[in-house]
């Protein structure tokens, strides 16, 4: 079952439950979906795509509540917080970060990186490796202190 579809029957059962957190939420993902397939490309979305806008709503919600925290608004960051939690439902389980340094370690031994000069290569193969699967803040911090 596609993600579109998915979502349809979610947003039905947020409805009925009048949970709203959780209906904005799935309509934001509704919204990018549609937005992608009307943006003029012919392609057809593949499941990849459609991790990756559902990434990227949960990394703008992550920074927004992140800033509002910052600023000691607690009042908006917890709906920011509380939409991540139903966004994350739709991507593939999180590796932690000791089976990201893994992953990390071989690519670093595969390619025979040796310094920071090496890291845009490690992090584009890294991140394609594990798309869907990690942060790509927590694979760069990685990566950083890996290198260094």
């Amino acid at each position: 079952m596609g993600l579109q579809q998915k979502v349809m029957e979610q947003m039905k059962a947020a409805m009925k439950a009048k949970d709203t957190v959780a209906l904005e939420s799935l309509r934001a993902i509704k919204s990018a979906l549609l937005m992608a397939q009307t943006s003029g490309t012919d392609k057809e979305l593949t499941e990849d795509d459609e991790i990756q806008l559902v990434q990227k709503l949960v990394k703008q919600r992550k920074d927004s509540a992140a800033i509002f925290t910052e600023q000691g608004r607690e009042d908006l960051a917890e709906p920011e917080l509380a939409q991540i939690a139903v966004l994350e439902k739709f991507l593939p389980e999180q590796l932690t970060e000791e089976e990201i340094e893994k992953v990390v370690v071989q690519t670093i031994d595969a390619t025979g990186a040796s310094g920071m000069k090496d890291m845009g290569k490690i992090m584009g193969m890294v991140s394609k490796e594990l798309a869907g699967q990690a942060d790509g803040k927590t694979i760069s911090a990685i990566v950083k202190q890996k290198l260094a």
